[in-house]
């Protein structure tokens, strides 16, 4: 029996012991396993997005015979010169900063408070995450019951308290609905800064806080020179996270109000839905979509050159 004779060099160049053959076979065997998941994303995410760029420059209209014309710009000229575009981004505005910032700050207040110790804190921290762990849905019929004229639970309330004597139509009135909404994505997205925030904070060194506390920081100190600089990425992070899917927001609005009342409601988002599903108008429509890509994109690219400058001063 041939035996293979040991040489010095299988020591020192292990490289020789493995064929290029072997990495052939290893690159056409990942080839093929990953070809079921290339055709997915390809037939799922790349042809709808090329598909719908494409139509953002045409006419199409399901309810226009012979719509789908080549019309070049002209869909995003018109969007941009639409009244009821600019009132859709002005609400999407107003409910994006109210629940981003109100959402990071209640995040890192209550990630402190649940990074200290006390008895039951195992507990809590799993009741803080139960909003986020409904669905949709059910919060926005949660959000819809609470709030009916007949018989929703708000209502009931401030008549046994005698701050109302009788009910009245909250999401009939514009502003009031903007606000049950905003209340609704704070309840619901809250957990997540605060299960980002406690992680990032426990990853602070305790021996950081030692140190500041020889040093006489108490309080606020320690938490503007110590907690905040530290949390800044993580925070920023979320930030980014956040105002995505503030732009996207969607279920919330369609479940308690559908846009209304009066438009109060209709943001950007339930904007591009009703002209693209209810009134088939595809062209129009995905040139809308684009406008929200273009928009989600610039503010990432914002809010990444911000992390990326707050990380070179601390450096």
């Amino acid at each position: 029996m041939n035996k293979r004779a040991f040489r010095t060099e299988d020591v020192f160049m292990p490289n020789k012991l493995v064929s290029s053959d072997f990495f052939e076979r290893e690159s056409v065997l990942a080839a093929i396993l990953l070809t079921p998941a290339l055709l997915i994303v390809l037939g799922v995410l790349i042809f709808p997005m090329v598909t719908s760029l494409g139509l953002s420059f045409t006419d199409l209209k399901l309810t226009k015979p012979g719509s789908g014309i080549f019309i070049g710009l002209k869909n995003y000229i018109t969007a941009l010169k639409a009244p009821l575009f600019w009132a859709s981004m002005l609400r999407t505005t107003i409910f994006g900063v109210s629940t981003v910032l109100t959402e990071t700050c209640l995040g890192v207040a209550i990630a402190m408070l649940l990074n200290q110790k006390f008895v039951g804190r195992g507990f809590v921290r799993g009741l803080v995450i139960l909003p986020w762990a409904l669905p949709y849905v059910v919060n926005g019929i949660m959000w819809k019951w609470i709030f009916d004229a007949n018989y929703g639970a708000f209502n009931a309330a401030l008549t046994q308290l005698g701050l109302i004597d009788t009910y009245k139509i909250w999401l009939g009135n514009p502003k009031a609905a903007m606000v049950i909404v905003i209340c609704a994505n704070i309840w619901k997205e809250t957990p997540v800064a605060v299960i980002l925030i406690l992680a990032a904070l426990q990853s602070i060194p305790a021996e950081l806080y030692e140190a500041a506390a020889i040093d006489g920081a108490r309080g606020m100190k320690r938490f503007s020179r110590i907690t905040l600089p530290l949390l800044k990425p993580i925070i920023v992070t979320l930030i980014i996270i956040k105002t995505v899917w503030a732009l996207k927001e969607f279920d919330l609005i369609y479940i308690i109000t559908k846009g209304g009342p009066a438009n109060g409601t209709n943001m950007f988002s339930y904007y591009i839905y009703q002209n693209t599903f209810q009134f088939l108008n595809f062209g129009y429509g995905s040139a809308l979509a684009y406008l929200l890509t273009i928009l989600t994109i610039g503010l990432s690219m914002l809010y990444m050159k911000s992390l990326k400058g707050g990380l070179d001063v601390e450096g």
